[in-house]
């Protein structure tokens, strides 16, 4: 459907999903995607345009509705022949006809059912089942419930989310009828990623339990590594005193200050459940390898868990 080689996209992560790491899945075999994040048109041509110098194949790019400069970005994939679009973080149903006509695939992320089946009447041409494993902003059921509910109540195809950062995570998803996945947190250690070596390096040294989720008081819940300022946001989020616009002061430039800069005190640094299975920083295209090569041995293997 898409054109791409193996069935993973890279998450649209703002911040970090920009044209270099995008262009390094999408040469890999897999569908990159580059966050058009709360930036101009300006910001997201270039980024658009820097991606196609680098590749020839799919590619796509993640919208995110809340953005004030969403209906510039909406027009621009069209004008610029984006082969894939992904959106967030809204109901992008007023855009499917124009994106449909222009011959791109559109491809929400959606935390329910409910909202799987709305952007299917609208005419998505698949779905990113995504859980509350992730990192960012997430919904309230994990991977495990979410993606097989979708693919039973859904018609289009749909692509898993959410703790999955390694070949046995990919062949559960594929086991819960998913028809491929969507990888964040392990692509933020691909050596083209360019986000703060602090960032990759967190992320490289985390756990299990070294994440935690703020937000949820204000209905919009976000998931990243226990760091100062996530510590400090519940504080703040847990004191009656405080107001959302106290919160939204607060947290107005965390990620870029994490991302960008390295900031360890004021940065917050998104990322999922499975930080604990990334132990290293390799290339794009040994990460999609791996993937790859895990699934199938766990796939090719599954007829030996059988007895007659």
């Amino acid at each position: 459907m898409l054109g791409i080689e193996y069935p993973i996209f890279q998450g649209g992560m703002a911040w970090v999903s920009e044209a270099k790491l995008a262009a390094a899945v999408s040469n890999a075999g897999g569908l990159g995607i580059i966050s058009a994040m709360n930036a101009n048109a300006d910001y997201v041509r270039k980024q658009i345009r820097d991606c196609k110098q680098m590749t020839d194949k799919p590619f796509g790019v993640n919208i995110m509705l809340l953005s004030p400069f969403v209906e510039e970005i909406v027009q621009l994939v069209c004008e610029e022949k984006v082969k894939v679009v992904t959106t967030g973080a809204g109901n992008p149903a007023k855009y499917i006809p124009m994106w449909r006509e222009a011959g791109i695939a559109v491809i929400p992320v959606v935390p329910s059912v409910a909202i799987a089946e709305r952007v299917e009447r609208a005419g998505a041409t698949a779905v990113i089942a995504e859980g509350g494993e992730s990192g960012g902003h997430i919904g309230e059921l994990n991977t495990m419930a979410l993606v097989p509910q979708v693919v039973d109540a859904l018609s289009i195809p749909v692509i898993a989310a959410g703790g999955i950062a390694d070949g046995r995570g990919m062949a559960a998803a594929l086991m819960l009828g998913a028809d491929g996945v969507q990888c964040g947190t392990r692509f933020l250690c691909a050596t083209e990623c360019q986000v703060h070596e602090v960032y990759k390096q967190k992320v490289v040294s985390a756990g299990d339990t070294d994440t935690m989720v703020t937000g949820r008081s204000g209905g919009h819940p976000v998931r990243a590594l226990k760091t100062p300022f996530t510590r400090k946001f519940a504080k703040l989020e847990a004191d009656p005193s405080t107001t959302q616009e106290d919160l939204n002061n607060f947290g107005t430039g965390a990620l870029r200050r994490g991302s960008q800069e390295g900031d360890e005190a004021m940065g917050c640094f998104m990322a999922g459940q499975s930080a604990g299975l990334v132990k290293r920083i390799e290339p794009a295209a040994d990460i999609i390898k791996d993937y790859m090569e895990g699934c199938c041995k766990l796939l090719q293997n599954s007829p030996l868990l059988i007895q007659d």
